[in-house]
Order: C-alpha cells, then sequence, then structure tokens
C-alpha cells in the first residue's frame, strides 16, 4: 500500500533547522508538525502550518536582530 501525504519542502541552513526541529518537537504550533526529516539542510512539514511557521521564524528573526543592535550612546 502506499500512503501519500501532502506537505511542504524546506531548504534552510542547519541552525535553522535545529529551530524548526525544536517547535516540532514542543509542538509550539500546536501539533507536531514535521512529516519527515530528510537531512541536514531540508525537512518535509505539514503544508496546513507554513504561514504560522513564517510567522514563528519572523518573530525569531526580529528578536535576533534585535538583540545584535548596538545601543546608542
Amino acid at each position: 500500500m502506499v500512503n501519500v501525504t501532502k506537505g511542504t519542502l524546506i531548504e534552510c541552513d542547519p541552525a535553522m533547522k535545529q529551530f524548526l526541529l525544536f517547535l516540532d518537537e514542543n509542538m509550539k504550533l500546536g501539533s507536531r508538525f514535521i512529516i519527515q526529516d530528510l537531512d541536514e539542510t531540508h525537512v518535509f512539514v505539514s503544508t496546513d502550518v507554513v504561514e504560522q511557521l513564517k510567522a514563528k521564524i519572523d518573530d525569531f528573526m526580529d528578536q535576533v536582530q534585535a538583540e545584535k543592535k548596538p545601543e546608542h550612546q
């Protein structure tokens, strides 16, 4: 029997992949969303969470950028 699952292939650097794995393992989007961990730079995820995932990544990147900005003296 063949199983077919609709999903989205994501290519990213290893650091971002670790963030995605963290979100998945801790169910930060309400449930597990990684269908298959393919290799160091690719994951196959549920299409249903792509927009939520983009928002989480944007929030994370905003936090990283805010931490990197030097304060004006």
